[in-house]
This record gives C-alpha cells, structure tokens and sequence, in this order.
C-alpha cells in the first residue's frame, strides 16, 4: 500500500509540476515581452519629447529647451548628417558610437551589451527634405533586474507550491486508502480465521463499497472453496471407512489361520469387491472435484452421456438380469457440461434403478424448453415420500437398500450437487 500511495504521489507531483512550469514559463513569457514594449514606450515618449523642443530655421535644425532639458540630454542625441548637435556628454563611446550608427544607416533599433542599453532613431523632415535624426537611448538594467526577480521569485514559487502539493498528496492518499488498507488486513485475517467474515456494505455506491463487494465475492470463493476441501476430505474418509475395515478385516481373517482354497478364494473376492468400491468411491469424488474446478466451457450430447452411463452399469444389470433401455430423440441434445460430469451425475440413477429394479430400467432423454430432461424409471419398490429429502444426504440411504453392503451411501449427494453445478437438478 506504501509503493501504491508513493506512486500516487508522485504521479499528481508530476502533473502539478508540468501545469506549475507551464505556467511559469508563460507567465517569463508575457512578463519578458511586456517589459520590452515598456522599453519602447520610453524610448518613443522621449524622442517625441525631443521632437517637440526642434525647430527649423533657413533650412537647419534648431535644439530649444524643454521643460526636463537635463533628462532630456541625459538619454537623446540629435544628429545633423555625421554631427550631433545635442548630446548627453558622459554616455559611454560605445552607446555613442552605436547611436551614430543609427542616425547614418536605415535601421531605426539597435542593442548594445556592457552596459545594456536600447537605442530608437527616428528621421527628422521637412516635408520631403532629411533635416536630421533623433536617436533615444533607455538602460535595460532596471527591466532585466526586474526579469530576474521574476524569474527567482517564481522559481521560489513553484518550489514551495510542490512541496505543499506534495505534502497534501501524501496526506491526502493516505487517508483515501487507510479504509482499503483496513479492509485488506481484515479480509486476509477472515480468509485464515473466520470463514462466514463479510464486509457486508450493501450495494456499492462508490469506489470503497465496489471494493467491498468485491472482497466479500471473492471471501465467499474461498469459503466455498475450503468447505468443499473440508467436505471432500470428510466424505472420502466416510466412504472408505467401511471398505478399508472389511479389507483389513478379511485378510487379518485369512492370515490368522490355514485355509482352504474356497476360502481364500471368497476372501479374495471379498476384497476386491470392497477394493472396487473404493475405487467407484474415489472416481466419484474426483469427478464432483473436477465439476466444481471447470464448470464451463464444455458441451455434450445428454443421449450418449445417457449411453455411457448405461454402459457402467451393465455387469451389474446382467448380473441381476435386468434391462435397461434409453430412450430418446434422434438429434443429439446438447447440454452445458462436460460429459464425463454427466455420466457422474446420471450413475448413480441407472445403478440404484439397476440394483433394485424387478426387470426393467428406462433411461428418457427429452428437451423441456431450453433445457434437457433425463428421467430413469425402474419397476422396484421406490422411495417413499418422507426418504426423498434424506436420500440425498451423504451417507444416508433409503430403507428399500435394507442392511446389504451393496451402494455407497454417496452417490445421490454426489449427483445432485454435480447437477447444481452445471446448471441442473436432481
């Protein structure tokens, strides 16, 4: 949250200090061109001033005295061809050479460095005849210190803007993102300690509430995920219980004393009958696991699921000489499911219809709207009405199944939430 909150930071730092320097630049920008056209505006007030104190007479040039004629001579030179008539006498030779150079060329600005100085020439005319030229000067020094202590003072400025942005950034994400921290911490404690923990803020109405939702979903993941682990792991060691003591119990049986070969032989088959149990038991449970893992994405024919369903139990309605007959539309109906998810959930049907059925099982594979429909009838006795609800528990099983070892107990549970998981019902 720390690196978040500095990458935040400096983030808005980083847009402020753009929009601070572009103004800043702007600001030297206007600042810079406004001094130069006040630097102008004198040097025009003062040849104009000059130009008023000229006269002419028989054809020359004539300086008169103005009311500010000791600032007037300080900063204006009048020239007559190569001559100055008025002058300021303690310019410096390079301000006066440049001002000559004016009043003889055609340029009407010039700039001298060391000291920094503008110079403005204007021509002097009568009618159509050069009587002259009024060359202003203007020290420069006052507007570049002025230009300078902008510049400090908005280099000053912007200092003191970002580290006061900087500090209300800092402050201001920390206290937007203490909640999620909060919320973090406490969603990590209830995903280790307390599985029912939620948030609980109802409908998300901003940032924090969406957040909020978000962690209670993604709590209710891993709550789910870990009682199907705690359920998993229960209902293999309550299936496997019953076959593993009657494993161990037969081969303690058989090596406790000499026996004959008939013996051993139904021993050995009462082992591998509980060895196959098992191996139904755990093939069930991991066909549930893989439900639950991949839901989605895969699609199957219900019909030939039906088939392969049927199939699994075909030693088991030989044996008893029952038949099992599905039926069904000639085009394939396709469901949502994987098909070996379809087989798990429709086994354990056609095996109970198989184990207590007189004659005859019926598989049905129909379409009811939009969904499928697979019905497995069998002429046994049935389950009766107050058995429907706990049959599907695990390890329960109905009273018809009487107090023989064959079925797991299982398998009903198991079909119904593989059912749920797809989309379906048993």
């Amino acid at each position: 949250m720390r690196g978040l909150r500095a990458r935040l930071s400096l983030s808005v730092l980083a847009v402020v200090a753009l929009a601070i320097a572009a103004m800043a630049v702007g600001f030297n920008v206007v600042l810079d061109n406004r001094l130069s056209s006040d630097a102008n505006s004198v040097l025009r007030t003062r040849t104009s001033a000059e130009l008023g104190t000229l006269t002419t007479v028989d054809g020359k040039l004539r300086v008169g005295e103005s009311p500010d004629d000791a600032a007037l001579d300080a900063q204006v030179w009048v020239f007559v061809g190569r001559n100055a008539l008025e002058g300021p006498p303690a310019s410096p030779p390079k301000v006066r050479r440049a001002a000559a150079r004016l009043a003889r060329g055609s340029r009407t600005h010039a700039e001298v460095t060391d000291p920094d100085v503008r110079l403005l020439a204007v021509p002097v005319r009568h009618g159509s005849e050069h009587l002259g030229t009024v060359v202003a000067a203007v020290s420069l020094k006052p507007y570049e210190q002025t230009r300078s202590t902008a510049r400090v003072a908005s280099l000053i400025l912007c200092g003191a803007v970002l580290i006061v942005v900087l500090f209300m950034a800092r402050w201001t994400t920390a206290r937007a993102l203490r909640p999620v921290s909060e919320m973090t911490k406490q969603a990590a404690m209830w995903s280790e300690a307390d599985l029912d923990g939620r948030f609980g803020l109802g409908p998300p109405h901003d940032e924090l509430t969406e957040l909020a939702a978000t962690l209670d979903r993604l709590l209710e993941r891993i709550s789910a995920v870990i009682r199907h682990e705690q359920r998993f792991s229960t209902e293999i060691s309550h299936e496997l219980r019953t076959p593993l003591a009657k494993i161990r119990a037969e081969a303690e049986i058989a090596l406790r004393r000499r026996r004959t070969p008939g013996a051993y032989r139904d021993a050995l088959t009462t082992i591998l009958t509980g060895a196959e149990r098992m191996s139904a038991v755990v093939d069930t449970l991991l066909a549930a696991a893989r439900g639950e893992a991949d839901a989605r994405g895969a699609t199957c024919d219900a019909a030939r699921a039906a088939a392969a369903a049927v199939g699994m139990c075909a030693e088991l309605s030989d044996r008893r000489g029952v038949t099992v007959t599905v039926n069904g539309s000639d085009r394939p109906v396709h469901i949502a499911a994987d098909q070996e998810v379809v087989e798990r959930i429709l086994f354990p049907l056609i095996e109970n219809g198989c184990r207590y059925a007189t004659r005859e099982v019926t598989v049905e594979v129909a379409t009811e709207g939009r969904r499928a429909l697979v019905s497995v009838r069998d002429d046994g006795p049935g389950v009766d009405l107050d058995e429907v609800s706990r049959i599907f528990d695990p390890g329960e099983r109905g009273r018809a199944a009487g107090d023989g070892e064959a079925g797991a107990g299982l398998g009903l549970a198991l079909a119904r939430r593989l059912a749920r998981q797809v989309g379906g019902e048993v």
